[in-house]
C-alpha cells in the first residue's frame, strides 16, 4: 500500500499559494517580458524579500539579467556574466543552490555597479533547469544578513521548476537572444566522428521528449491520486517485464531490478508527493525529482552512479508517459530524409529503421559500438558524443550531419545550408566519377594490381557488392547476427544465413570471421564479465576456445552453408600460434564430423588468422607458412601498437597510422608473408582512407578490405599513381628523419595535382 503523505499538515503552504498566483499570472494574455516582470514582483511579494531576479542564458556561456524586482530597472538586458562568473554564474555552472548571508564575502562574488545590488547582503541563487539542462538562475536578495530557510528554498526550487517548464513551452518569448524561443534558434554541436560522410535532412527522435503542459495543479488531492495510480501501474509493468526476462536475459534482469528498486523507493515517492502537495502537477513533480536527481548524480565521478542516473531517467520517463499518454508511438510520421537523433541505440533497434535513415546523431555511443558498425556498413554519416542534442532537437527540425568533422548543425541558417549543400554536391560529383571505375581493376600506373574488397556484416550489406566495385568480401563480421538477438541463434538459422550470403556474393570470395565478441561487443544473453580492460581481456578467439560449443556450432553452420562451394574462414584476435592451431583443429574436427554425417563438404577451404596484436608479428616464420592467409586487423593493431585506446578521445587521434615506426612494423609483416608466399590483406578503417591505402599498397600489401563507399575513392587514387614513385617518397621521408610520411606524401601528391585529405 502506498504510504499516504501528510498533505493536510500544510494545507495552504506558501509555495502552494505562490504557485496559485503564478498560475494566474501565466494565464494572463501578456508578452514574454511582461510575464517575467509580473513573476519577479509576485515572488518578491510572496517571500517578503526586497529583490527577486531572473537570469537566462543568451548563449551557452553567457547569462543575462532578464527581469528584476528591486535592482535597477536599467540593468535589465544590460547586465551579463560568463558561466561561472559571480555568484549567479557559479550557481549556473555548479547547478546547485548558493545560499549566503554575506554575499560580498562569498567566494566568487562579483560587484555589478549598474544593478545597485551593493545594498543587499543576503543572496540565494537557485538553478532553473529542466532534465539537467540549465536554462538560467532564479535569485532572491535582501538587505538583512540572513540565510534563507529550508522552506523558502524549497518554494524557490518549485517555482524554478515551473519557470523551466514554461520557458520550454515558450511562455517568455520576447526580443533579444535571452528571450528567443527555445527550439527555434540555430544550434551547433561538436561531437566525434563515428562514420564519415555528410547528410542533410530532418530530425526523427528515437525517444520523443515528454512535454509537461500543466506544471501547476488546481487540485492537489486529485494530482496525488493520479501520481499514486501511475506509480502502481509502473510497478506492475516492471514486475511483468521482469517475469518475462528472467528466463532469457540475465543482463536485462539486472537493469529491471534497478528499475524495480527505484519504482518501489519510498523516499522517491515521498519527495514527489511533497511536490504535489506544494502545488505541482503529478507530471511536474516527477520531472522535478528527475531533474534534481540528475543534478546530484550527473557530476558523480563514479561510473556506477552515472549508470544509475540512466536507470532513473528511464524509469522516470516511463512514469511520465503513463501520466501524459505520450510515448515513443506519438503518431509522428518519419519525415523526408530522416536523421535519427537518440541518446544511444542498440543494433537491433537501428536495424528496425533500415536504410531509410540519411544520418545518425547520438549523445553517447563509441566509435566501436554496434550502432557505429551498422552505420559504417550502410555508409550512413554518424556523429557520436553530441551532448545535449536530444533536449534541443524537435521532430522535423532541419539538421545537417557532418560525419567528416564530427559536427551537427541543428536548424541551420541559410548561409550554413548553402555551404553544406555545396559540400554534398561536390561529394556526389566525386561519386559519379568513381562509378565509372566500377568495372575496372585497381591497377596502378606501374602495373601493380591491388585487390579491393569490402567489409560486411549483414545481408543488407551484400547488395553493395556489385555496385561498389569490390572484388569480394574481405571481412564478413558474423557477430552482428548474435548481437542483434536476445538469445543464441541456432545452427540451422546461421547456416541458412551464411548460405544466403554466399548466394548473394555469387562467385566472389567471402571471408567469414568467426565470432568476435568481448571488449565493446557484449552479448546480452551471456553472463557479463567485469574486466578492468576488456579490450585486452576475454574476447574473440579466447572466448571461442574456452567455450568451444559455440565455435563448433558456428563452424558447422559455415561448412553446411558452403554445400560444395569454396569456404574461407578467419579466426580473430590470434595472439599466439598455438591459438590458431587449436582453432584450426576445431575446424578440422567439424569438417570430419560433417563428412561422417554425409553432408556435402566445401569444394576447397582456406583458413586464416587475423593479426591484431603485435605479438603475432614476431611469430616464427614457420607460422606464416602454416596459415592459408593473413589479414591485419588495423583498428585493434594500431591501438595496441601505440598503447592508445581508440575509444578514448583524449588519445586516439594523437597517433598517426602513417607514423614511420608503424609503417616499419607493417613492412616487417608484409616481408614475412611475401617470403612465405602467404596472401596478406589490410582490413579496417585506415584501408578505406585513400592516402593510407596508397601507402599500404606501396609497402607491398596486395589486398585491402574496407567499407563499400571507400572503394571508389581508393581505386581512383591507386589508378592515378606509380606505386614505385610512392615508395620512393616514403623512403625519402624516412631518410630525412620525418616522424610521419603523411605531410611529405601530401606535398608530393599536391605537386602532381592531387589533393588528398
Amino acid at each position: 500500500m502506498t504510504e499516504q503523505p501528510q498533505t493536510e499538515s500544510r494545507p495552504e503552504t506558501e509555495s502552494r499559494k505562490m504557485l496559485g498566483r503564478l498560475r494566474d499570472a501565466l494565464a494572463e494574455d501578456a508578452a514574454g517580458q511582461a510575464r517575467l516582470d509580473k513573476i519577479v514582483q509576485l515572488i518578491a511579494t510572496s517571500m517578503q524579500t526586497e529583490v527577486c531576479s531572473i537570469y537566462l542564458f543568451r548563449d551557452h556561456e553567457t547569462l543575462e539579467l532578464c527581469a528584476t524586482e528591486g535592482l535597477q530597472p536599467e540593468a535589465v538586458h544590460q547586465t551579463r556574466m560568463r558561466l561561472g562568473e559571480g555568484l549567479v554564474g557559479r550557481t549556473a555552472r555548479s547547478r546547485t543552490i548558493i545560499n549566503t548571508a554575506d554575499a560580498p564575502a562569498a567566494p566568487g562574488f562579483r560587484y555589478m555597479p549598474e544593478t545597485g545590488e551593493e545594498r543587499y547582503s543576503s543572496f540565494c541563487g537557485v538553478p532553473v533547469q529542466r532534465l539537467g539542462d540549465c536554462l538560467g538562475v532564479l535569485v532572491v536578495q535582501s538587505k538583512a544578513a540572513r540565510q534563507y530557510t529550508a522552506d523558502e528554498i524549497y518554494a524557490l526550487e518549485v517555482v524554478a521548476m515551473v519557470l523551466a517548464e514554461m520557458a520550454e513551452l515558450g511562455a517568455f518569448i520576447g526580443e533579444g537572444a535571452a528571450l528567443a524561443a527555445r527550439h527555434q534558434r540555430p544550434a551547433m554541436f561538436r561531437g566525434t566522428q563515428g562514420q564519415e560522410g555528410a547528410a542533410s535532412g530532418h530530425v526523427y527522435l528515437h525517444e520523443p521528449r515528454v512535454v509537461v503542459t500543466n506544471p501547476i495543479s488546481e487540485d492537489p488531492e486529485q494530482e496525488l491520486r493520479r501520481l499514486q495510480g501511475a506509480v502502481e501501474q509502473l510497478r506492475s509493468m516492471v514486475d511483468e517485464m521482469l517475469s518475462t526476462a528472467r528466463s532469457v536475459d540475465a543482463e536485462q534482469v539486472q537493469v529491471l531490478e534497478a528499475y524495480r528498486m527505484f519504482a518501489n523507493s519510498r523516499s522517491w515517492m515521498r519527495r514527489m508527493e511533497a511536490d504535489v502537495a506544494a502545488g505541482l502537477s503529478a507530471e511536474a513533480a516527477v520531472e522535478k525529482e528527475q531533474g534534481m536527481a540528475r543534478a546530484r548524480m550527473g557530476s558523480a565521478g563514479d561510473a556506477y552512479l552515472r549508470e544509475r542516473m540512466h536507470d532513473l531517467d528511464d524509469i522516470s520517463n516511463r512514469l511520465l508517459r503513463i501520466l501524459t499518454g505520450q510515448g515513443r508511438d506519438t503518431g509522428a510520421e518519419m519525415p523526408d530524409n530522416p536523421v535519427l537523433v537518440a541518446r544511444n541505440i542498440g543494433p537491433g533497434e537501428l536495424l528496425d529503421y533500415g536504410k531509410r535513415l540519411k544520418g545518425i546523431v547520438l549523445e553517447e555511443g563509441s566509435v566501436g559500438s554496434h550502432a557505429a558498425i551498422v552505420a559504417r556498413a550502410w555508409a550512413i554519416p554518424l556523429v557520436i558524443h553530441a551532448r545535449g542534442i536530444t533536449t534541443e532537437a524537435l521532430n522535423g527540425d532541419d539538421i545537417l550531419v557532418d560525419g567528416d568533422q564530427g559536427v551537427v548543425h541543428l536548424r541551420p541558417d541559410e548561409q550554413v545550408k548553402k555551404a553544406f549543400a555545396d559540400k554534398i554536391a561536390m561529394a556526389e560529383r566525386a561519386m559519379e566519377r568513381y562509378a565509372s571505375l566500377r568495372e575496372l581493376p585497381a591497377v596502378a600506373r606501374c602495373g601493380t594490381e591491388i585487390g579491393l574488397y569490402m567489409n560486411a556484416g549483414l545481408m543488407a550489406d551484400l547488395p553493395s557488392l556489385p555496385s561498389s566495385g569490390a572484388e569480394g568480401v574481405g571481412l564478413f563480421r558474423t557477430e552482428l547476427q548474435f548481437l542483434i538477438r536476445n538469445q543464441m541463434p541456432r545452427r540451422a538459422e546461421l547456416s541458412a544465413l551464411y548460405s544466403r550470403v554466399m548466394d548473394a556474393a555469387g562467385d566472389k570470395r567471402v571471408t567469414f570471421r568467426t565470432l568476435d565478441i568481448g571488449s565493446d561487443k557484449v552479448l546480452s544473453y551471456m553472463k557479463p564479465n567485469d574486466e578492468p580492460n576488456p579490450a585486452m581481456g576475454w574476447r574473440a578467439i579466447r572466448v571461442g576456445l574456452d567455450k568451444p560449443g559455440v565455435l563448433r556450432m558456428q563452424l558447422q553452420a559455415l561448412i553446411r552453408a558452403a554445400a560444395g562451394r569454396p569456404l574461407t574462414v578467419m579466426f580473430p584476435f590470434i595472439a599466439h600460434p598455438s591459438e590458431f592451431r587449436d582453432a584450426r583443429a576445431e575446424f578440422d574436427k567439424a569438417m570430419e564430423r560433417e563428412r561422417i554425417l554425409g553432408h556435402v563438404l566445401p569444394s576447397q577451404t582456406e583458413v586464416g588468422a587475423m593479426l591484431e596484436t603485435p605479438s603475432l608479428a614476431f611469430a616464427p616464420q614457420s607460422f606464416f607458412e602454416e596459415v592459408d592467409f593473413m589479414s591485419i586487423g588495423g583498428n585493434d593493431l594500431k591501438q595496441f601498437f601505440f598503447a592508445a585506446d581508440r575509444e578514448n578521445e583524449r588519445v586516439r587521434r594523437r597517433y598517426d597510422t602513417l607514423d614511420v615506426s608503424f609503417l616499419d612494423f607493417l613492412q616487417m609483416i608484409a616481408d614475412k608473408c611475401r617470403a612465405a608466399g602467404t596472401p596478406l590483406s589490410f582490413c579496417g578503417e585506415d584501408a578505406g582512407r585513400p592516402l593510407e591505402a596508397l601507402c599500404f599498397a606501396a609497402l607491398g600489401f596486395p589486398m585491402l578490405s574496407m567499407r563499400p563507399a571507400s572503394i571508389g575513392p581508393v581505386k581512383h587514387l591507386l589508378r592515378s599513381v606509380d606505386l614505385k614513385e610512392v615508395r620512393a617518397e616514403i623512403d625519402r621521408a624516412r631518410a630525412s628523419g620525418a616522424q610521419s610520411v603523411r605531410a611529405p606524401l601530401r606535398q608530393w601528391l599536391s605537386r602532381a595535382g592531387w589533393y588528398v585529405a
